[in-house]
């Protein structure tokens, strides 16, 4: 009797660790989808663009790092959702209107107009402090994935115009908030 009490026993271990392996090993595989599925690579590396109607002053450009993806956001208090944008990579970047080259650190160019003055004509006194052909003020991307350089345009007719050096010509999205423009570059194509 005592042999079969602990045959018994051992199966129920044996059974107990398969188990445990085998929902060890489902929840290693969904937490991989999930991982999968956290990095979106759909986006395309195509122009991207939304039209609207007038909007305020920009007053900030900052970045951020995410696990998939790079980020430059747009701040325009006061712009709500109709803040105006263009994205879409280049070949060389150029100051509007005056056609000055702007060398931009990188693989691919990614050239961003957001529909926003950075100067305040009313005020005489600019909202954003950028230099045209100068690095983004206050913008530190040492260490990023996917950004290598960053280049400031000027504003011309309402539009600011911004250029991302990036590592490659990866894919990237434009999302309009309230009161920001925010684009974000893939790490990948494939991650």
């Amino acid at each position: 009797m005592r042999r079969i009490g602990a045959a018994v026993a051992v199966l129920v271990l044996a059974g107990a660790t398969l188990g445990t392996a085998a929902s060890t090993a489902g929840a290693a595989t969904a937490e991989g989808s999930r991982a999968a599925a956290a990095c979106p690579t759909g986006w395309g590396s195509g122009a991207k663009g939304g039209a609207a109607i007038g909007a305020d002053h920009l007053e900030d450009i900052r970045t951020g790092r995410h696990e998939c993806y790079d980020r430059i956001v747009f701040d325009v208090p006061g712009g709500g959702d109709r803040i105006s944008y263009h994205a879409h990579y280049v070949d060389r970047f150029e100051a509007d209107p005056s056609g000055e080259h702007i060398p931009v650190a990188g693989g691919a160019i990614l050239e961003i107009r957001v529909g926003a003055w950075s100067y305040d004509l009313e005020a005489g006194a600019p909202t954003y402090p950028g230099q045209v052909g100068k690095p983004l003020p206050g913008v530190n991307i040492s260490g990023y994935s996917t950004f290598r350089d960053t280049r400031f345009g000027g504003t011309f007719e309402g539009q600011t115009q911004v250029a991302v050096g990036v590592r490659a010509r990866l894919p990237f999205r434009v999302v309009q908030l309230d009161d920001r423009v925010v684009v974000d570059v893939a790490h990948s194509w494939t991650s």
